[in-house]
């Protein structure tokens, strides 16, 4: 089947700070070969519970140093006072950072569940309202077609998710899923709720099957038991699980692709090739490659 696409969708990536040399290697030499694809932006974690501040600004300070790229800070409300986090922004601001991706953020390793700073910002829209005041960035926030593992309700999570965009965000990102029915419903529901900003699906290569599971139970995505199957018995098979993961997410992107999606974000885990087999999959070539 030969579908051709008439304009090239747009990509980014998302990076973790490394907390070792071996897996700092690694992402620098990830980082590099993805830059070939002139993603939108690549976007650089802060931990969930807030845990990686100073690696996250010196990976930030090196990608705009050494690279070309965009790179797009994440800001959360975890562990740091208004005050803290403003001061963060605006040194974000002063070292030329236009966008950031801002979070609630989870609860610390040693606590049960999330508490908010008692100087802090408590939830995402109100870090997004914050960050606005120190600066006019482009925001990226969170959202989730599968319901917020914390939410009450998929309508109170869609109503979290317009507070967030009416604070002025710019845009969302949602959390990975594998049934691209789950994304279309829920773009069908964001556009019935009146949401009309853009809603990037995330994109999860699958690296490790035993990974994969724990993400998924920590976020509220659902795990179809068909991709379950897919990946029986490969735990010791790195080039066939590869070659299964490359099929998986190539398969989603281009369903998501006819149906009009031009926007995708990727989770590499520090790790390109699946990333950018799928990105040639879609379209998105090195400029010399694809002239």
């Amino acid at each position: 089947m030969n579908i051709k696409f008439e304009n090239k969708p747009s990509v980014s990536f998302e990076f973790f700070p490394p907390s070792t040399d071996k897996m700092e290697a690694t992402m620098w030499q990830s980082i590099d070969r993805l830059a070939a694809l002139e993603p939108s932006f690549v976007s650089v974690t802060y931990g969930a519970d807030g845990s990686t501040r100073e690696r996250t600004h010196n990976a930030v300070a090196r990608i705009i140093k050494d690279t070309n790229l965009r790179a797009v800070p994440h800001l959360t409300c975890v562990g740091a006072s208004r005050g803290e986090i403003d001061d963060i922004a605006r040194e974000y601001w002063d070292m030329g950072i236009r966008h950031l991706v801002a979070l609630r953020g989870d609860a610390p390793k040693d606590a049960d569940h999330y508490e908010p700073h008692p100087d802090g910002y408590a939830y995402a829209s109100d870090l997004v309202e914050g960050l606005k005041k120190v600066g006019d960035f482009e925001i990226s926030v969170a959202a989730y077609p599968e319901v917020h593992p914390e939410a009450p309700s998929a309508d109170f999570d869609l109503e979290n998710l317009k507070r967030k965009l009416d604070a002025g965000a710019s845009n969302a990102i949602t959390q990975f899923f594998f049934d691209a029915d789950v994304f279309l419903d829920f773009r069908d529901r964001c556009a019935a709720a009146g949401i009309d900003a853009p809603i990037v699906p995330g994109i999860l290569p699958i690296t490790r099957f035993p990974q994969l599971e724990r993400f998924a139970a920590a976020c509220g995505a659902s795990v179809p038991d068909w991709l379950r199957q897919w990946f029986d018995g490969l735990e010791d098979d790195a080039q066939t699980r590869q070659m299964i993961a490359a099929t998986v997410a190539i398969e989603q992107v281009r369903r998501l692709q006819t149906e009009g999606i031009t926007e995708f974000h990727f989770y590499t885990l520090n790790r390109s090739e699946l990333a950018f087999a799928i990105c040639h999959a879609l379209g998105v070539r090195p400029p010399h490659a694809a002239a």
